[in-house]
Parts: structure tokens; sequence; C-alpha cells
């Protein structure tokens, strides 16, 4: 199919961003008034010591960051629709650029705050005025216990200039420098080898291809193992000394500070999964009887049962998607169908346009979404997903002060899986056959993926501080033979732990974004408990469900989950999640 340009396509397929600026020329004025603004939150520096004058500076830093994200996003998502228009790329960086230069001018807000007695920022919160800032506040009183001196916060903020060097040593590594050995396949055509061909390449029928791709991206981290254990190493050092310099015990427990997440959440997520790899291990073992092959890691990608295309044109998956969603009750519904009625949805692609798909958009304005549709089962479960982050989006602005609407990543992803699930169980309903079998096989990949193998990441991340911590040498041959314990612990006997499986450590860029994975694992976690509660309970537990959805960022993430009965700290919703995946893998074990 021929991709259309931008002009081809109907204007009801296309998001209305004349919501956000209703021209270019209003985007310009905005612009010009917002950079004339911005110099003004420099008076205030080292004169936050009175109610008013604190309440001045946090009002007008508000507006011009409400400005500033309307300025960035529109242009953002202008150039998204097209990256080849150079008027949205220059209007882009010129936001960028208006952004960099408040947040350099408005550095001193926080240190200037955070110096305050405790007593003074308690009162400050207690009145009403701050009401909109009673968070920030809290944030401000918490961090008070692990700010150090002017002179030592400066000198860590300097150091920020060159930490993230280990990150970005990897990230050139992996995107420009590594190579990888051409492939051939079955009629001796050469393939050069990606990171894109990859993974196509593991969903190959042909086991011997993908057992070459394998070897050949493999035997590239292999080659330099050496060097990226030191680089890795070096990024784990920098964790342990941040938080050593902060008090902390471990990096994880300075990491799970910083998300005002209790380390017994993280403990709870591994000991859980400890104690649930069994099914897994059945699972394993199901994919290497049904495929028919002496199973290798390589073989773990490719679909057990042949993919089933519901090929549905947009309008029928829209209505697949709210009738699926249905069960949440009239107000959600109601709010869906403004979405797809209204001009929320960017839905085909475009040549020029940015792949994939998102949720965004601005406070004060509804949420906007950016698909490119095809006719796929995939893509009917990807606007399942973004649409539960734009309702997400859209309750929490509705609920809270701008201040208080953005919600942490911690809980980014619940809403959006929730409505995933609630699709797949909406198709199981009356899918039978090889559909119900391809169905079933999706939602425990979705969890061998999301729930087990992001927890085995979290698992090596321990293990690999803990070397640090307790002053054992980070080398390459210790980082691989954790890696490699971890995964004949996760993946049992029925498959060949290939020895170059070792390595994989190497390739994951996240492990340089320290003690983040384990955030994929704790959302599937909740929202399987909270898509089986509303297909119990209906709108009765909708209502507590809702709370989730409308707090924002109102609370510590903890207790956001908590609003909707769902405790990360308790063993129960890690205990359900194992039983929802022992329960589906019983279920295709007996239809095959």
């Amino acid at each position: 199919m021929q991709v259309k340009q931008r002009n081809e396509i109907d204007q009801k397929y296309k998001w209305h961003l004349e919501d956000i600026f209703e021209s270019n020329d209003a985007w310009e004025e905005a612009f010009f008034a917002t950079e004339e603004m911005i110099p003004s939150i420099a008076k205030f520096n080292g004169k936050l010591n009175d109610d008013d004058t604190i309440l001045e500076c946090l009002t007008l830093t508000t507006k011009i960051g409400h400005e500033l994200s309307r300025l960035y996003q529109y242009a953002r998502m202008r150039r998204d629709e097209d990256s080849r228009e150079s008027v949205y790329q220059g209007m882009t960086d010129r936001a960028e650029m208006l952004m960099v230069k408040f947040g350099s001018l408005s550095s001193y807000i926080s240190p200037e705050l955070t110096e305050l007695p405790t007593e003074k920022l308690e009162t400050l919160k207690k009145d009403k005025r701050f009401a909109d800032y009673d968070v920030s506040i809290d944030e401000l009183i918490r961090d008070k216990s692990i700010t150090l001196s002017k002179k030592e916060e400066k000198l860590l903020s300097e150091m920020r200039l060159f930490s993230g060097n280990s990150g970005e040593v990897f990230t050139m590594f992996d995107n420009a420098d590594v190579k990888f050995d051409s492939i051939e396949d079955e009629e001796g055509n050469k393939i050069e080898m990606s990171h894109g061909v990859y993974s196509m390449m593991m969903q190959n029928p042909n086991q011997e291809m993908r057992r070459k791709a394998f070897e050949s991206m493999f035997n590239a981290y292999k080659n330099y193992v050496n060097t990226l254990a030191v680089n890795y190493g070096g990024n784990v050092k920098k964790n342990w000394f941040f938080a050593k310099i902060r008090g902390f015990n471990t990096a994880l427990d300075y990491s799970m500070y910083n998300e005002n997440v209790p380390s017994t959440c993280y403990k709870k997520l591994l000991e859980a999964v400890d104690k649930g790899t069994a099914p897994l291990h059945r699972y394993i073992a199901l994919r290497k009887r049904m495929l028919g092959i002496d199973l290798n890691m390589y073989d773990l990608h490719v679909p057990i049962i042949k993919a089933q295309n519901l090929a549905l044109p947009y309008e029928e998956a829209v209505e697949t998607v709210k009738e699926a969603l249905k069960v949440m009750g009239k107000e959600y519904s109601d709010i869906l169908a403004s979405a797809f009625n209204d001009g929320w949805i960017d839905v085909y692609e475009n040549k020029g346009k940015r792949s994939g798909a998102y949720s965004w958009g601005c406070y004060g304005v509804h949420p906007f979404v950016l698909l490119n549709y095809h006719e796929t089962t995939h893509d009917i479960f990807t606007i399942a997903h973004e649409l539960g982050h734009a309702l997400h989006s859209y309750y929490s602005n509705a609920n809270q002060c701008e201040e208080k609407a953005g919600y942490k990543i911690f809980v980014a992803e619940i809403a959006s899986t929730v409505n995933e699930v609630l699709l797949l169980k909406h198709l199981l309903k009356t899918a039978t056959g090889e559909f119900r079998k391809y169905l079933l096989s999706y939602y425990l990949d979705m969890f061998r993926t999301t729930l087990f193998r992001q927890t085995m990441f979290s698992e090596f991340e321990v293990a690999a501080h803990t070397m640090v911590e307790s002053g054992v040498p980070v080398t390459a041959d210790a980082l691989s033979n954790a890696y490699y314990e971890l995964n004949k612990k996760y993946y049992g006997e029925a498959v060949n732990h290939n020895d170059l499986i070792r390595y994989e450590w190497a390739r994951i860029p996240h492990f340089y974004r320290s003690y983040y994975v384990y955030k994929y694992a704790t959302g599937i976690t909740t929202a399987v408990t909270i898509a089986n509660n509303i297909l119990t309970y209906g709108e009765e537990y909708f209502n507590k469900y809702r709370k989730f959805l409308s707090a924002g960022g109102s609370l510590a993430p903890l207790d956001i989950i908590r609003l909707a009965d769902v405790d990360l700290e308790t063993s129960a919703p890690f205990e359900k999640a194992m039983e929802e995946f022992d329960k589906t893998l019983k279920e295709l074990e007996e239809l095959v």
C-alpha cells in the first residue's frame, strides 16, 4: 500500500492542534510574549523569604511553565505530522531553547526554598493561598533531610555535566559504532544486520535464520564485553556515589526515594516472581512442544500460534475498543466517544510522519493521540493502549490544578495496560479455534516480556549494584555469570541456555537508567488486578478506579494506586498476576 501525502488524508482522521493555537501566527505571538516574560523570574533570586514574594514567584513559574508547555507541544506535534517541514523543525528548536533559558534563570528557586526552616515550609503548606503547591512544598520538606550545604549542592550539580557519560557512551556505541556480521538467507542473499533487522529475524519461521541473527547480534557485544563492563560498572559506581553522599545505604534505596516509592515494593516484586517461575517454566516447555524443536534462546520470540489478523477498518476497530471499554460505564464511554469524534486523534500514516504511537498534550486542552493505524490486531490494541493514557490525562487534568495534574512514570503505564487487558478479555468472550489460541498466547507473551523478563532485569540490577556496594570488582565475567544464572533461573530447563545469552545484559539500554525497568512489571501487575475488578464489579468498582485516574500527582505513587484498592507493599497483587498467568497457561495447554 502506498503511503499518502498528508494533504491526501481526510480531515476527520487528523487531530485538531488548532485547539492549542488556532494558527502559527497565534503561536508566534505567544512565543514572543513568553520570551519577554521569562527574564522577570530572575527578580526573586535571593528574595524568597516572605510569603507574598514566594507566592508571586511560584505563580509566575506556573504561568510561564504553562506557556512553554503549549509552545513546545504544539510545535513538536506539528513537526511529528511531517518531520520534513522545516518551519516546524525551527519552531520546535526555538521552543526548546526558550525552555532551557527559563530553566537556567529559575534554577535558584528549589534550592532557595529548601533552605527555609521546616516550620516555615509547614506554615506555607497550611496556608490556603498555597493549596496548589502543597505537594511541591512536601517534596521540599522531604528533601531537606538529604540536602547538603550550598557549596556541596553546587558541586554535585556541576558533576551532572559528566555523571551521565556512561549512558551517552553506550548510546553512541549502540546506535553508531557497533558492527554486526552480515548473514545469508535461505537463497544465499546477504542480509545486513541491525537492531531492527534482528527484531524481525527473531520472528522468522526458519530456526536457522534465527540462530544466525542471534549469533551475529550477541557476538558483537561479546567482542566488546570488557569495554562495556567497564562502562556499565562506571554507571553503577556513579549511582552508589550519589546514594552514599546523600546518606542512603544502597543505590536502590536512593532510587526508590526519588520515586517516593518504598523499597519494599521492589522487594515484593522480586519475591513474588521468584516464587512464580514454575508456571513460566511450563510455558517455555509448552513452546518447545508446540514448535517441535530443540528450543533455544533465539526461539522465544517466534509466535507459537500463527498470527490471526482481525484486519478491521479503523471505524470498526474503534467500535470494538468502545465495546470492550463499555464496562467502565457511561461517563468513561462518553469521554472516549469525544476522543474519537472531537479531534483528539491523528489516525493514519503519511509521508514524513513520526512512526509509532503516543498520547500527549498540555494542561487546559484535551489530550492528543498519534497513531499510524494499519488493519492489524496489534494496531487495535494500540488504540486501546493510547486511549488509556489519554483518558488518564483527561481525568487528572479535569480534577487537579496544573501543579498537581502530572502523574509520575511509576503509574503512567497502568491505565493503558488496563485497557489492553479489557480489550483482550472482550475478544476472548467470543473467540474460538485458532484465534482464541492466538489471544491466549498474546496474553502469555505480554506477561513473559513485561512481568517476568523485566523482573529478571531488575534482579540483575540489584546483583550489579550489590557488587559495588560490597566491594566486589565489577568485571565482564562477574556481570555475565550473574546474568547467565538469572537466565537459567527464570527460563528453566526446557530451553538451551546458549552461552551467548550471558552477554545480553551488555545490550540493554535501560540499564543506564538504573532501577527503571521494574516499573513495567509493577504496571502490568497493578493493571491485571484493576481490570479484573472492573469486570467483576463494574461501575461500582470504577468509582474507585476513577479516583486513581483523577489523582494526577496529588499523592505519593503507592497511595494513588491504593485508591483503586491495590497495595503494592503486599504480596496480593503480585500473586493475582501470577494466578492470571497460570490460569491463561492452563487453558492454552488444554486447547493444544
